[in-house]
């Protein structure tokens, strides 16, 4: 007898990549981390590339939702879909809520300035097992001090980790993943050293090593795009 084929649950992740500072109207981000590329591109040697902070939206069946790192404070709405937070620059400060940043997989949500985003939004799997992957590992995200390195990944903790590290984690090729040209994500490769780290088979763990995430093409401080 011949059976009909199951249909496939419709799926998508997009990426979206965010210029820094995007629809803050005192410009003070946009400055800061003008400033915080000038000394950096002079430390390295290298010529200044315009910042972005990433974010994703994921679509599972009749579901969507947008998923990224932004302060407590940002958005007055209630139901915004924050699953966790952690502290800013310092642990201790995160006491105070105007140093915490939350991460929000909002179900019906946006993502605050999506117009302005560049070369977005890239589509990086239509695969609805890897949508579900993504979903189901917002709540494990390690909720490290953003601005610091306290998870030895050679890089400052922030937005752009949050991203890379539920991509790498989930297992798609990061190789192929990268800012727009002239771009840099600072914090991208944080999230990929730790993502490998967690999918690195324990010591005391039998079996077969699960397959880690490519990082080919990535630097060990920063995700470039020349």
């Amino acid at each position: 007898m011949n059976t009909m084929p199951m249909p496939r649950t419709p799926a998508s992740i997009d990426l979206y990549w965010l210029p820094l500072g995007a629809g803050d109207n005192t410009h003070c981000v946009r400055t800061n981390g003008r400033i915080f590329e000038a000394l950096t591109a002079r430390l390295e040697h290298r010529d200044r590339c315009d910042l972005y902070h990433a974010a994703l939206e994921v679509r599972l069946g009749v579901d969507r939702f947008t998923i990224e790192m932004a302060p407590v404070w940002g958005i007055e709405a209630p139901e915004r879909g924050a699953v966790s937070e952690g502290p800013v620059g310092l642990r201790w400060l995160g006491r105070c809520r105007f140093f915490r940043y939350e991460v929000r997989m909002w179900r019906d949500g946006m993502i605050p300035d999506a117009r302005e985003a560049v070369d977005s939004p890239r589509r990086v799997s239509a695969d609805p097992t890897r949508a579900g992957h993504v979903l189901s590992l917002v709540r494990a995200f390690p909720t490290a001090t953003w601005g610091r390195d306290e998870l030895e990944a050679g890089e400052m903790w922030n937005s752009n980790s949050l991203i890379a590290w539920l991509l790498a984690r989930s297992g798609h090729d990061m190789a192929s993943i990268h800012p727009p040209a002239h771009g840099r994500a600072p914090g991208w490769s944080a999230g990929l050293v730790v993502a490998a780290r967690d999918l690195r088979p324990s010591t005391h763990s039998a079996g077969r090593p699960a397959p880690g995430p490519a990082v080919a093409g990535t630097s060990a401080r920063t995700a470039t795009r020349a």
